[in-house]
């Protein structure tokens, strides 16, 4: 089984880079709880985007059942650095612009489709190369999981499958090989 598992909060900073926003203190106390779910007991291997937010947590993952995280740049999120940081609403509707035009690139952010198939293939390379010694984590972010998520359900680009919240720390299951969702969007510690 895959759990495909989005950051939870950040520290978010205007003046740091996104890719370098690290888990803010609520992040990692919600990552403390997803620890003691029982499926995280399961985990035989964590891969990781190379974003701070999504090592971090692949940290706190890896020290707890003592595996070696495996960092993939291909497992990072959207590339948004023709805008950087954006205030929320002006985030929300450049987000909802960027899965609405799967494929355009809207204020210069790497397109969807563009994602989806990099997120695809990234994915695709964890399945191949992972041991089969236990569930696989990828540890990534909401909206290449939304990506994901709308190519497993065999749907278009959609906004309507990103992670539910504003905060991140969900997760979505699916089978290794016939990639069959086993859950939709959940919170990592419920």
């Amino acid at each position: 089984m895959l759990h495909f598992i989005t950051h939870p909060e950040v520290v978010i900073d205007p003046a740091v880079p996104v890719p370098d926003w690290p888990l803010s203190s609520e992040g990692v106390r919600r990552m403390g709880l997803a620890l003691e779910q029982p499926w995280m007991s399961k985990l035989g291997s964590v891969f990781s985007s190379a974003e701070r937010k999504a090592r971090d947590a692949a940290s706190l993952v890896a020290d707890r059942f003592g595996i070696s995280p495996v960092i993939l740049a291909d497992l990072g999120e959207n590339d948004r650095s023709a805008t950087g940081y954006l205030p929320k609403a002006e985030f929300e509707d450049t987000a909802n612009l960027f899965f609405a035009h799967p494929e355009r690139s809207v204020r210069g952010w790497e397109r969807a489709v563009d994602a989806q198939r990099r997120i695809r293939a990234a994915v695709e390379r964890v399945i191949a190369t992972a041991p089969r010694n236990g569930d696989i984590a990828i540890i990534s972010h909401g909206g290449v999981g939304a990506l994901l998520l709308c190519h497993l359900k065999g749907l278009p680009i959609s906004r309507t499958e990103d992670q539910p919240g504003g905060g991140g720390g969900c997760v979505y299951s699916f089978d290794l090989g016939s990639r069959t969702l086993l859950s939709g969007w959940r919170l990592i510690d419920e």
